[in-house]
């Protein structure tokens, strides 16, 4: 029996890196700072492809998505060290900052929220500041999807964002994940003025 297979096979130069943030290991699953692995959780149920080939220091997947060819990426440097995988994949598809979708999360915004940014600073978080340093370019878009502010200013940061989620902020953050894998399909397919619009709220 032959099974047919209507995803659409990679074609062309890969334009596009689309990198999911967060730290490897099961001790950081469900973590506030693996926002970016959760969503790329809801991406490999949207596409149907699994991120798991080792390229580049990360788990890649090579696709098609919103027209374009892609390579997926979840860097397994950790969070600190994300920008070693970012330009290693970067350099050698020959890939310009500006279309290098980062997906992370962010304190600044409530659980669930998803922020779209064209370019900036890193903010804070340690996964961006390493692919600025090494990019040596702040000019590349990203999906920042919300996982809430400390509880009260004395509260370590880093405890903090290596903490997890209550069972509600849980849920509500697998709605946001959803939602920022259909935002990566629509900067990808619409362009990102379009796909802001739509998705920051």
């Amino acid at each position: 029996m032959f099974l047919f297979n209507s995803k659409p096979r990679p074609t062309g130069p890969v334009e596009w890196l689309v990198v999911f943030l967060g730290n490897p290991g099961d001790q950081y699953d469900n973590t506030r700072h693996n926002a970016g692995f959760r969503a790329a959780d809801a991406f490999e149920r949207k596409t149907g492809e699994r991120i798991r080939r080792i390229r580049f220091k990360a788990l890649t997947a090579d696709l098609m998505c919103g027209g374009r060819r892609i390579l997926a990426m979840k860097p397994q440097t950790f969070m600190n060290l994300s920008g070693e995988a970012v330009q290693e994949a970067a350099h050698f598809y020959k890939v310009p900052p500006e279309r290098i979708l980062v997906v992370c999360d962010d304190v600044s915004l409530a659980p669930g929220v998803l922020r779209l940014r064209k370019k900036g600073s890193a903010g804070g978080h340690n996964g961006l500041k390493s692919i600025i340093y090494l990019l040596n370019s702040d000019q590349f878009p990203r999906i920042k999807m919300g996982v809430g502010g400390k509880p009260h200013p004395d509260y370590d940061m880093a405890d903090w964002v290596l903490g997890r989620f209550s069972p509600e902020d849980a849920k509500i953050m697998d709605e946001a994940a959803q939602r920022c894998a259909d935002a990566v399909e629509s900067v990808l397919q619409d362009g990102f003025d379009k796909a802001q619009n739509k998705f920051s709220k």
